[in-house]
């Protein structure tokens, strides 16, 4: 088999009724049905550069397993990190991921723990993170039903750096007027609980099974570990954003690919022996567990995001809610 190389992936971009239809600034796209984000790192991801251009990431898993997605990963034949960026023009549903768990109970690998990065908002943006403090589950299924679950949100205003833990288990939503970079356990299990009257099919008796009313969600407490790029780690990932005006070396460790992300700018992605791989903001190149260094060479200047598993126990990080 050919040996594994970084890819650069094209993005997916998914139609959701609370999008947009102009993507600038990360993107040159101005669109007729409204965009909710763009998928960069799903199984059906395409490769666009070098011998496996036209293939999809998850075939590259099936095929080389722990060469691409590392020891780390719970699963050798998925990709396990799933990142987006979200454009919500709208409120989206209200809905709740559930963990491993309750995810295996109906036939599926992962539960979804994800996480936000605020890329911009406007100054009245809001995410909701939790029920608020003493609501019951009964009392918030009544809410649903009398179309005012809303109001038993726990809503907390955001502004561009904030990063947010929204662990499996958590009911939450996102406001209009923002951009975000999501990370995410490799899973699409979603249970809709609310959708302000728009007519899409909700799962609330799931839904309401997959709750957890005590869950570490809320915004991450900056500072507490010893690198200052590292905007988040927990148990499923780890992401740190950097702003480069000087080549930067990395290495990869066989326990975890690495996912860079441009979020503004543009440089290349060069190993020793493989052709070099241009990227620019909005697109994301994968580098395989297998390879063990690369130098990431902004063009003049770029800032990227860094998204891999964590090695070794790690705790939820330390969060606040407001």
């Amino acid at each position: 088999m050919p040996d594994l190389y970084p890819f650069l992936l094209l993005p997916i971009f998914d139609e959701r009724p609370w999008g947009v239809r102009d993507l600038r600034p990360i993107y040159t796209k101005v669109v007729k049905e409204p965009i909710g984000e763009s998928w960069l790192t799903w199984g059906e991801s395409c490769i666009a550069n070098g011998p496996f251009a036209g293939r999809k990431l998850g075939e590259i898993a099936q095929e080389y397993q722990s060469e691409l997605v590392g020891s780390a990963a719970v699963y050798k034949d998925r990709f396990p990190l799933l990142v987006k960026f979200l454009f919500p023009a709208e409120k989206l549903s209200v809905q709740v991921h559930p963990d491993d768990a309750g995810a295996q109970r109906v036939g599926q690998p992962y539960g979804k723990t994800e996480c936000w990065y605020v890329l911009q908002a406007k100054p009245e943006a809001q995410v909701a993170l939790g029920l608020k403090p003493g609501t019951t589950l009964e009392e918030f299924e009544t809410s649903i039903r009398e179309n005012r679950a809303e109001e038993l949100l726990n809503w907390i205003n955001v502004k561009a750096g904030d990063m947010l833990y929204v662990a499996a288990g958590t009911v939450h939503t996102i406001g209009g007027g923002m951009i975000l970079v999501e990370t995410q356990q490799s899973s699409d299990i979603t249970y809709r609980l609310y959708d302000y009257g728009r007519g899409r099919e909700l799962h609330i008796k799931n839904g309401i099974a997959a709750i957890k009313l005590d869950s570490k969600a809320g915004k991450v407490v900056a500072g507490g570990g010893c690198d200052p790029n590292v905007l988040v780690r927990s148990p499923f990932f780890q992401v740190e954003k950097m702003k480069l005006r000087e080549p930067l070396q990395a290495s990869v460790s066989r326990e975890s690919p690495h996912i860079v992300v441009a979020i503004d700018g543009a440089g290349i992605i060069e190993s020793p022996g493989m052709e070099p791989v241009s990227f620019a903001k909005g697109e994301a190149v994968v580098v395989p567990a297998s390879v063990p260094d690369y130098t990431m060479r902004p063009q003049w200047e770029m800032e990227v995001m860094r998204m891999s598993l964590p090695t070794g126990y790690v705790a939820e990080p330390q969060t606040v809610l407001g």
